[in-house]
């Protein structure tokens, strides 16, 4: 643990250390979520794995399960109804730049219905990710995102477990593998290699697997990562982040910065919509301010920075309210272009209704990207076919996406050619590497992730909501055992959501953070709380307010 963290962590048991020592309610049953084992075995194994520590500090602990569809709603839609979760953050592109992170999931105005679901709120973070966004000296803003990863540390809004080895495998007797792209921080499933594989011969298809649904193919909504698979191929954004994490000229052939605040970007001629219709720098104008809007509360965080939007031509010139060093990566590499002449009546109809714009589906979502989609038969498969007038048409004929929630099933699938490329593999990473190395026709490729699975804390309901007490049940987990046991070795332990793969942006000081039940049993007695009969109360003359 850092000396931040430290001194914090100190601070915090001092200010605590004159309770009373008498035993307030005993602590209602905590309820875990998780998806299925046979969905998402690592999870579900890391869960159990936590409930038994969790356990042995005095909690009744209860794991329930269900599926993606119905956790990610009660989490998200209904955020005061729920104490701790399993989740993950995949590993977009755009989460290259630690902002994202470190801003939309954390910082207090994104509580209510943004990416921060947990509920944290602390003045003193907000203060210096706001900060760190406007430092353009990239040396300054680096010590700023390590004292973030300090507060977080100190404060365990979420408890991290590890940042996964994404493994994925591909059929290189179909697919020419010079031409599969190892994205820096996220690995081969991505759009580059989507749009550059190259089929050797007959087969023109991409056939690959997810084991969770796709909920919704929205512009402006992302329910989970498999969505975002789609949506980056369906849609062109101004930017793209490249292979090597870097943001690059996309939708918008060049740009530049007329001062600090202040960005001209000349779109790229002759972009037409999957319509037909051509894509206009007015469009580009509309698509940022419905994201900006009430109307897409997920993407919102996005672009509120954003002051005005002028079009001359093919010219769309941003002008910012404050500097912020990673809107090329955060914001113009986010959010999609979507045409004015569909969305304009669709945002328009849901003024007047309690909807907002993230539960509309459209019956043949339109966007200008390197895929077109063609069909979507729930619950089975997302078929897109090729945009062969895209400036970057991909080489293949078709992405097909199949939802199989069986690891051993998808693996199968492989084998007897039913799938040529594993976008998800649930199960143990090294049955699938030792499948490619028994067969020569398939090539395993792991890679350390930006994105990361943690258990998220609801900070907003009692014990939770003490931070005493969320550093606890982080002290009681050996992430170590996680990432060994759950993950098989293939994940790395992590106290931070800031991924080792940017290693100029994670504070390895944060590494530094001792686990085992003595500890966390030692920092619940300095908080006050006390074991009866070997069950956890709270400190003093707390009451339990939720029942059990």
């Amino acid at each position: 643990m850092s000396y931040i963290a430290r001194a914090s962590l100190a601070a915090l048991l001092a200010s605590t250390a004159a309770l009373p020592a008498f035993a307030g309610d005993e602590i209602r049953e905590i309820v875990l979520f998780s998806r299925p084992q046979a969905g998402q075995q690592a999870e579900f194994q890391s869960v159990q794995l936590i409930a038994q520590e969790w356990r042995k500090l005095g909690l009744d602990v209860k794991v329930e399960v269900m599926p993606w569809e119905q956790m990610s709603n009660v989490v998200w839609y209904d955020r005061g109804a729920w104490d701790a979760t399993a989740w993950q953050m995949v590993g977009r592109p755009e989460r290259s730049d630690p902002d994202e992170l470190l801003f939309n999931l954390f910082h207090s105005t994104t509580a209510e219905s943004g990416y921060n679901f947990i509920g944290y709120k602390n003045p003193e973070y907000d203060s210096i990710v706001e900060a760190q966004r406007r430092e353009v000296d990239q040396d300054k803003r680096r010590e700023m995102v390590f004292e973030a990863q300090d507060i977080l540390s100190a404060d365990q809004p979420n408890m991290m477990l590890v940042h996964p080895k994404s493994t994925f495998a591909f059929n290189k007797a179909i697919f020419d593998p010079e031409t599969v792209v190892n994205q820096s921080g996220i690995g081969i499933k991505n759009a580059w290699t989507f749009m550059d594989i190259t089929p050797l011969g007959e087969e023109k298809d991409i056939v690959l697997n997810s084991s969770d649904n796709v909920k919704s193919i929205n512009p402006l909504y992302i329910s989970g990562g498999v969505d975002s698979w789609v949506t980056e191929l369906v849609y062109d954004r101004l930017l793209r982040v490249g292979p090597d994490g870097l943001p690059q000229p996309w939708a918008a052939e060049s740009y530049e910065w007329l001062d600090d605040a202040t960005i001209a970007l000349t779109l790229r001629p002759g972009m037409t919509w999957h319509d037909g219709e051509p894509v206009t720098a007015e469009d580009v104008k509309f698509s940022y301010e419905a994201a900006a809007s009430e109307e897409a509360p997920m993407y919102q965080p996005f672009a509120k920075n954003i002051d005005s939007v002028d079009v001359e031509g093919d010219v769309v010139t941003f002008h910012l309210k404050t500097p912020l060093a990673s809107f090329l990566t955060s914001t113009l590499a986010k959010i999609n272009i979507i045409p004015e002449h569909v969305w304009g009546p669709i945002l328009a109809d849901l003024k007047d209704k309690p909807e907002n714009a993230e539960s509309y589906q459209e019956e043949t979502p339109i966007g200008s990207g390197p895929y077109k989609f063609a069909s979507w038969t729930k619950n089975e498969e997302i078929v897109l076919e090729a945009n062969t007038d895209h400036f970057h048409a991909p080489k293949a004929d078709r992405w097909i996406l199949r939802i199989v929630p069986n690891a051993e099933a998808a693996l199968g699938m492989l084998k007897s050619g039913e799938l040529n490329f594993i976008g998800e593999f649930p199960g143990d990473p090294q049955v699938l590497v030792d499948a490619a190395t028994e067969n020569p026709d398939l090539e395993a490729v792991s890679t350390v992730d930006i994105g990361f699975r943690y258990i998220g804390f609801n900070n907003r309901r009692a014990p939770f909501d003490d931070p005493a007490f969320r550093m606890a049940l982080s002290q009681a987990v050996n992430r170590q055992l996680i990432a060994k046991a759950a993950y098989r070795g293939y994940a790395v332990p992590s106290n931070s959501v800031v991924s080792p793969a940017l290693a100029f942006w994670h504070d390895p000081a944060v590494e530094d953070f001792a686990t085992g039940t003595d500890l966390a049993k030692q920092t619940l007695e300095d908080a006050g709380y006390t074991l009866e009969g070997g069950k956890l109360h709270y400190p003093g003359d707390i009451k339990e307010t939720l029942g059990n």
